[in-house]
């Protein structure tokens, strides 16, 4: 399976410096401060990156001041390299953000390096340039450059997931338009869309599952009741039925537990052609019950072999559920 091999990160926030050899489940542990978080966040930035969008993360997250390990005086650049792991070898993407005029980062470097499996050394480096705000690996790759089509490819498919909003204005219990359904978002924003997709696909297969696994988690849900809605046939809520009662409830009542256990869930049980190349999620465990936990956690074994899975927790007994080698 193609997998971020590994990763080195220098001068982002709290990490100094790091490198982390990955395998298909990673499962981070740490003190609170120890970095988790950030290295979650740069993967965040990733994202926002593959989508054009750097400097507005860079804006949002309280400028380059907040990015750089103990600001720019202390540390101006922030360094990385992945090192991912394809069928005929391996690719590196680096990048170096430097500390630039208006407290923002641009780009000192973005190099593109293909090493094939049986040669000594690999290809010559591709430089993308510097001085540029955005990552130039999307308009190279629609140049037909082979390296930046293959990177495109491995960045855009790492996800970031976070379901801790489950406030009564958290995305998951709003209405959503029934037409953004092809990707889960970070925040379950388009849930219902994305289960009213899966319940009428390939017979409902995946919806099944999902429907019995939430199931041994929050038996009183007997189902959901997914319909366009009747004043906006472009809108969808999470409703649901109660194993006790014909009433239709919605998804403001739902424990918060219960909302996330549903996210994660369907997260996980995506169709396997639909998981994204690397999952990243932080703190699963938050307002979920021990048995919930362990329901999640081979939930996660099990989608590893599908998808690679970067996980950061502060529980120990969700901790337990895994071999001490998935340990970072």
């Amino acid at each position: 399976m193609e997998h971020l091999k590994k990763l080195s990160l220098k001068g982002f926030k709290s990490i100094r410096d790091v490198t982390l050899e990955l395998r298909p489940l990673n499962i981070l542990i740490g003190s609170n401060g120890a970095g988790k978080s950030n290295l979650v966040l740069f993967f965040k930035m990733l994202n926002e990156m593959m989508g054009g969008r750097l400097q507005n993360f860079i804006a949002t997250s309280g400028r380059s001041q907040s990015l750089l390990h103990f600001g720019p005086k202390v540390t101006p650049q922030i360094e990385a390299s992945l090192i991912f792991s394809a069928s005929n070898g391996t690719d590196t993407y680096k990048l170096r953000l430097f500390h630039a005029v208006g407290d923002t980062l641009v780009f000192a470097e973005e190099t593109l390096v293909f090493h094939q499996t049986g040669w000594p050394q690999p290809k010559k480096p591709v430089s993308l340039g510097a001085g540029h705000q955005e990552t130039r690996i999307v308009e190279e790759a629609e140049q037909d450059l082979i390296i930046a089509k293959t990177l495109r490819y491995f960045l855009a498919n790492c996800r970031v997931y976070h379901f801790h909003d489950t406030s009564p204005t958290a995305h998951a219990r709003q209405y959503c338009y029934i037409g953004n359904n092809r990707w889960l978002m970070p925040d379950a924003g388009n849930l219902a869309a994305i289960l009213y997709r899966l319940k009428r696909q390939n017979g409902g297969a995946a919806y099944d599952r999902i429907i019995k696994t939430i199931r041994m988690i929050a038996p009183f849900v007997d189902d959901f009741d997914l319909a366009p809605s009747a004043e906006n046939d472009r809108e969808i809520i999470l409703n649901w039925r109660h194993v006790e009662s014909p009433q239709i409830f919605g998804p403001h009542q739902l424990s918060d537990g219960t909302l996330r256990a549903i996210c994660l869930i369907t997260m996980l049980l995506q169709p396997e052609d639909e998981l994204p190349g690397l999952i990243v999620i932080d703190e699963p465990e938050l307002g979920l019950h021990p048995y919930a936990l362990n329901v999640i956690a081979s939930l996660m074994k099990k989608a590893s072999h599908h998808a690679q899975l970067l996980v950061s927790t502060q529980s120990s007994a969700f901790l337990d559920n895994f071999a001490p080698e998935d340990i970072v």
